[in-house]
């Protein structure tokens, strides 16, 4: 019988709204021993991920297991880029976009089930002037609020939502400059989102046709809307037609540059970046290594819905410390 494979999960313990006391534990109980051995480890500080998602690779470690949110997968999947350890993911966190794109359960368990009995898979990765990203970048009015609100002091889905009011109120959209291989495209634009994956996170397509695997960006641009378009458009983003809007242009490419009147924010996979005016947004196909279900899982039509709806209701909980 082969040696079992070797496993490091590495665990943020602020990630999320939960207690992550308990997931070595859970990982001892449902992780298949007979086909690997695993060691748990809890981050302790800001790129603590990367620096042992580092080691592990030099070590020779067969699989990383994220156990956070977006930004613990993400610092840990940089570094797994063109290697030959497999990315595994638990999420815990609040968005886990990459997470829903690939159809991994929110269940601990269930997406514990997934390192036992799921496959592996060749992934795409994408570039922004360089810097790794694997759901979204983008630039325009979501970066604004991401930045924005990595500059204050209040936490949380409410603090966010209320963020983004303020801004909408006084935002002025405008003109990029998108050059592709196969043409040029200029367009004054609330924003401009590159999905590499699906969607946002918390089951918001901004990409809904996007793939992991094609080798292609999906590029929507959304263009400025009244305050009476909003109800429809996040109708839309959450049922994966905000490519049917009307105020929305989109197309695929395998690689492209946005070109702006001054420099600013963007982000990357919801994190806030500044940038300069000219932004080169590349894809690369296949260069990260993940375990993903063996089948996909079916969705039901009201899914997004009920997820928005408990992160509202956990939200509330904790504003309310209840």
């Amino acid at each position: 019988m082969p040696a079992p494979k070797k496993i490091l999960a590495i665990i943020n313990p602020i990630s999320g709204t939960k207690d992550k006391e308990e997931i070595p534990a859970l990982i001892d109980e449902v992780i298949d021993s007979s086909k690997y051995s695993v060691e748990c480890r809890f981050t302790q500080y800001a790129g603590h991920a990367a620096e042992m998602t580092r080691q592990a690779v030099a070590d020779g470690v067969d699989v990383v297991l994220s156990v956070g949110g977006d930004g613990t997968c993400n610092e840990i999947a940089r570094e797994l880029i063109n290697t030959p350890t497999t990315l595994a993911i638990v999420p815990v966190g609040s968005g886990n976009g990459l997470a829903r794109h690939l159809g991994i359960s929110m269940d601990v368990r269930k997406a514990l089930d997934i390192v036992n009995d799921g496959v592996v898979a060749d992934l795409d990765y994408c570039t922004a002037n360089g810097r790794p990203f694997f759901c979204t970048c983008g630039v325009g009015f979501d970066a604004l609020v991401s930045l924005k609100f990595a500059e204050g002091k209040r936490r949380g889905k409410l603090a966010y939502v209320a963020k983004a009011l303020t801004e909408y109120l006084k935002y002025k959209s405008e003109t990029y400059r998108i050059e592709m291989p196969d043409g040029t495209v200029t367009e004054k634009a609330f924003l401009i989102a590159c999905g590499n994956a699906s969607q946002y996170g918390n089951n918001a397509y901004i990409a809904p046709h996007a793939s992991m695997q094609d080798g292609k960006i999906d590029v929507t641009v959304l263009m400025p809307f009244t305050p009476f378009d909003t109800a429809g458009l996040a109708l839309l983003l959450f049922t994966k037609h905000i490519d049917q809007d009307a105020n929305i242009k989109s197309f695929t490419t395998e690689s492209l540059t946005i070109k702006r009147e001054k420099p600013g924010a963007m982000h990357l996979d919801g994190e806030p970046i500044e940038m300069g005016t000219r932004i080169d947004i590349r894809c690369f196909k296949g260069g990260l290594r993940a375990l993903i279900p063996a089948e996909e899982p079916k969705r039901s039509i009201i899914e997004p819905f009920a997820s928005v709806f408990w992160e509202f209701i956990e939200t509330v909980r904790q504003e309310l410390n209840i």
